[in-house]
């Protein structure tokens, strides 16, 4: 596996290349969850029931498959594939409720989890933190699957993707000392896409040591570094 620092830097030449894309692809869908929120709150000030049914139905109806999609977007990103911000959308109904219902599981269990005190949430939080790849890079694994692979995938590295969380803390303070400019041209970017990283890394470990069987991620639909070896050294 690729030390974080290789990913990092692979990450950063990836948007690089396409760095309208990775800069508008997050920022419009955290457009798009903000305007549920908000709106959401205006109906509260006057149907608070309403207004609370209205925000959880636009969290699990329309912004969880926006982020699988993302999620989607940045691992093609990160393969230096050519994307758009237009597959935020048109991939929006494609196993629709398959999505909705991976990220279902996904919150619900962490947040089971968190209710057990901070740490055991929080490890399980890293552990279930593939979960939204897995939807977008492997369609015909369930979503129940995509959760268990998860875990299976992220075990003995969880401790490895918090010291990469936390190897952004400098860049998100920097981020807000300039408005949130920075974190959106940059830094929201960059941990995209070396989220993105970290995932490929971790499926094709697993793949290698036999943590997980390619039938279970379904290898023809996902992407392949195999497929294009001389794009994946460059």
């Amino acid at each position: 596996m690729r030390s974080r620092q290789e990913i990092k830097y692979m990450a950063r030449t990836a948007i690089a290349e396409q760095r309208g894309t990775s800069i508008v692809t997050p920022l419009v869908m955290g457009l798009i969850i903000a305007l549920g929120g908000i709106i959401g709150n205006l109906i509260s000030v006057l149907f608070l029931f309403f207004g609370m049914l209205f925000i959880y139905a636009t969290i699990f109806f329309i912004d969880l498959p926006l982020v699988v999609n993302n999620c989607g977007i940045f691992i093609k990103i990160f393969y230096r594939q050519r994307t758009s911000v237009d597959e935020l959308f048109s991939n929006f109904s494609f196993n629709y409720l398959r999505k909705v219902g991976g990220m279902a599981w996904m919150m619900l269990f962490t947040f089971l989890w968190s209710l057990l005190f901070v740490i055991p949430g929080l490890v399980k939080a890293y552990s279930y933190s593939m979960t939204q790849y897995i939807l977008a890079d492997c369609p015909n694994v369930t979503a129940k699957d995509a959760l268990k692979l998860s875990m299976r995938m992220t075990n003995g590295h969880k401790l490895d993707l918090f010291v990469m969380n936390l190897s952004f803390l400098g860049w998100q303070l920097l981020g807000m000392l300039t408005c949130g400019i920075l974190s959106v041209v940059f830094v929201g970017p960059y941990v995209h896409a070396t989220t993105a990283g970290y995932y490929v890394n971790l499926r094709d470990k697993a793949l290698a040591t036999g943590v997980i069987h390619p039938q279970e991620l379904d290898p023809a639909t996902a992407y392949n570094p195999q497929q294009n070896p001389q794009q994946w050294m460059q």
